[in-house]
């Protein structure tokens, strides 16, 4: 695992940024991704995981012509990139889908949710392909296999539902270049928003960052070179 480079989007997130943690320790070097507006939290999460150990690269991912060119950035100066793990997206509900509040999230979640693993499939995977190697986890939701449970989420389990069928289906596409595409599915995640949002929650019972950055960096690993096309469940307690 030493010396492997990952890219991660949404990594001045939660997840995003206690996965970068565990991945350094792993002895990867990372790539920072996130939109242009979350630059001095990338530039401090740098900071925080050592010198050389990473690099910032503030990029709209729904944008393909940035995409292009900070990739041509992250291999000059990181080498080429040898995994992904993309975690960009968000969450948006509270309302029954045949309401007003309830369809107006429906753009909202494709745009964040799939539009954003769309274009980080377009940039990448040419570029996997060609060198017979790569590995990419993305970031599904226990909504995918349960979804009644996002009862007033309708768009946002629609959007995760659709993150995991592309990312199966193109599984299926490059794995004969010997490329990896895999999905987890986490319940709710301990985070410092949903715990805002859920003051009264056992948070014990939720995932951790850091367990489900465990699971990331074992799919990324050559433990894992078996494994593709695979939406494995994170579920915790929850």
């Amino acid at each position: 695992m030493g010396n492997r480079i990952t890219l991660i989007t949404g990594a001045a997130g939660a997840l995003g940024s206690a996965l970068c943690q565990v991945l350094v320790d792993a002895g990867h070097r990372i790539a920072l991704v996130d939109r242009p507006e979350a630059r001095a939290r990338l530039a401090e999460l740098a900071r925080s995981l050592g010198a050389g150990k990473s690099m910032s690269v503030p990029l709209d991912v729904g944008d393909p012509g940035e995409w292009q060119q900070q990739l041509a950035q992250i291999e000059a100066e990181l080498g080429g990139i040898d995994s992904a793990v993309l975690t960009a997206g968000g969450w948006q509900g509270g309302a029954p889908y045949h309401t007003a509040g309830g369809a107006a999230a429906y753009e909202p979640m494709l745009g964040m949710n799939l539009n954003t693993v769309h274009r980080s499939f377009e940039a990448l995977l040419p570029r996997f392909v060609a060198r017979k190697h790569g590995s990419i986890v993305v970031l599904g939701s226990r909504a995918v296999e349960r979804p009644w449970d996002s009862a007033n989420a309708a768009a946002y389990a629609a959007s995760k539902a659709a993150v995991v069928a592309l990312a199966q289906a193109a599984a299926q596409e490059v794995l004969d270049a010997g490329v990896r595409i895999n999905a987890v599915l986490p319940s709710t995640i301990d985070t410092a928003a949903n715990r805002r949002a859920m003051p009264d929650a056992d948070f014990s019972r939720w995932v951790s960052p850091s367990s489900l950055g465990g699971v990331i960096r074992f799919l990324l690993s050559d433990e894992a070179r078996d494994i593709s096309g695979a939406a494995l469940p994170v579920y915790g307690r929850a």
